[in-house]
């Protein structure tokens, strides 16, 4: 793809949102939604899109299924996510761009449970963060600002001084909302977003490099 112009200007930390962005589970993740979703009549493929991005308890709750409590459904998901991680793997370049950024100065953002993205993570290879903020650290989810206000917050930063690495579109609804710049990662698209963010592939052209204020900024290689 072509390279677009990446954010001109030094961050003081960097949030990732998980599934789509830093690894991918859409195998995992469509295998355990798609018998979920037969097993309530739904159709499957129309279905699966709508479940990337929030949180499993507010996917289930938005389809109003009679009978179905969504609490209840949502763990029963998630258990099942947690057994079956065959197939999950880094996205291309993220594991080294991760490791090259200093611990204190990143957070994982996710809408998954934190057991279940504890499993992801271990799974794709990646370096387990120090803050991590899972759907049951915050009341709203994603496409509202809480989950990545609480990252800033446990990292100790300014939210305007936050780039957010994204690959949905209520990812950066949320990121937008708390008043972060944002770069979306689209190796996992099937169409294009619409949307003005800067776009990257994955991470194997990136580099994040810290400057003498102790800042960071990423650049192509």
């Amino acid at each position: 793809m072509t390279r677009q112009p990446l954010p001109d200007q030094a961050f003081s930390a960097f949030l990732f949102d998980m599934d789509g962005t830093i690894l991918t589970s859409i195998k995992a993740a469509e295998r355990v939604w798609g018998q979920w979703a037969s097993g309530h009549g739904l159709d499957v493929e129309a279905f699966l899109p709508t479940i990337h991005g929030k949180r499993t308890e507010e996917t289930v709750r938005a389809l109003a299924l009679p009978g179905v409590d969504p609490v209840r459904e949502a763990a029963f998901i998630t258990r099942a996510e947690i057994d079956d991680v065959a197939g999950i793997e880094a996205i291309v370049g993220s594991a080294d761009f991760l490791a090259s950024l200093p611990p204190e100065r990143w957070a994982i953002v996710t809408s998954a449970p934190r057991l279940l993205a504890e499993a992801r993570i271990a799974a794709a290879g990646l370096p387990m963060p120090a803050v991590l903020v899972a759907a049951e650290d915050v009341e709203r989810g994603k496409p509202a600002p809480d989950p990545f206000l609480l990252g800033a917050r446990k990292l100790g930063v300014a939210p305007a001084d936050c780039l957010v690495f994204e690959d949905t579109l209520a990812g950066l609804q949320s990121a937008k909302a708390a008043g972060m710049a944002s770069i979306v990662v689209t190796t996992t698209h099937a169409h294009p977003l619409e949307t003005d963010v800067t776009a990257v592939l994955d991470y194997e052209d990136l580099r994040a490099v810290t400057t003498a204020e102790q800042r960071l900024r990423v650049t192509y290689r």
